[in-house]
């Protein structure tokens, strides 16, 4: 059981934020992972397609022989995390619960800030998980569907991207939040543009906590990876591999393996 793989999913390439800081916390982990990109984004997709769609991918996973899958999509873990749980017997971790627990631990003003895609958004999780931990905090959500895109071609540190990233993140600054919540796994890799137009304000992405649940998880039903342990991790996309290959090694440099296109 140490030895099989961890699977981690997501409707693109955004789901690599988290297989990154998995590597870094668990580096003798081999990781397989499906990057839907042939059906990317899914924030604008209705709950019930959100849902076949996370359980096509966790089935996809399981035939890879993984030890416990990762949700890493904000929209999936929103609203489709508590159906595959129901339906596959393994452990399935989802983003939402660590990342609105860091962004508790975090607010000194118990003012936060969400941004994610229409479905994360309209579902109101992170509002709930947050004021779960804290029922004091006032959160302020603003959908951002055009981000993703813009990720996924690569547009990082465009002009235009921004521009579209201002518009988004301009209501908050009426609300006085000290901390905003990347509410998609996407929106780490804008970080640079983010933090340069909010210098003030904590970023909180989910990608670090989430790693660490995973990590407890494996130490706690003791099926950590030996160290030296020979590992090959494997990258799997729906469709264009090119471009995310091309995305993909800006940030996850030689840990990039090229992707293999499948079917569902």
């Amino acid at each position: 059981m140490n030895n099989k793989a961890i699977g981690v999913f997501d409707s693109g390439l955004g789901g690599l934020t988290v297989v990154k800081e998995i590597m870094k916390i668990l580096p003798d982990e081999k990781i397989v992972y499906l990057g839907d990109t042939a059906r990317t984004p899914y924030g604008t997709k209705t709950k019930g397609t959100i849902i076949r769609f996370s359980a096509e991918n966790t089935n996809f996973l399981l035939k890879k022989n993984v030890k416990t899958v990762v949700v890493a999509c904000n929209t999936a873990s929103a609203l489709a995390l508590n159906e595959i749980k129901k339906k596959f017997g393994i452990n399935i971790i989802g983003v939402i619960d660590a990342g609105a627990r860091a962004a508790v631990a975090a607010t000194e003003n118990k003012r936060i800030g969400v941004i994610g895609t229409k479905a994360t958004i309209g579902s109101g999780i992170y509002e709930k998980t947050i004021r779960k931990y804290n029922p004091d905090i006032k959160v302020f959500s603003n959908p951002a569907p055009l981000l993703v895109p813009l990720v996924e071609e690569g547009w990082l540190d465009r002009q235009e991207t921004a521009g579209i990233l201002k518009y988004y993140l301009e209501p908050f600054k009426g609300k006085k939040i000290d901390t905003l919540v990347l509410g998609c796994t996407h929106y780490p890799l804008l970080k640079p543009l983010i933090r340069r137009i909010m210098p003030d304000v904590n970023v909180i992405d989910s990608g670090k906590e989430t790693a660490a649940v995973v990590s407890n998880l494996l130490i706690m039903k003791n099926q950590v990876a030996k160290k030296g342990n020979s590992k090959t991790s494997a990258f799997y996309v729906t469709d264009t591999p090119s471009a995310f290959n091309r995305v993909g090694a800006m940030f996850l440099k030689g840990s990039m393996i090229k992707a293999k296109k499948i079917t569902l």
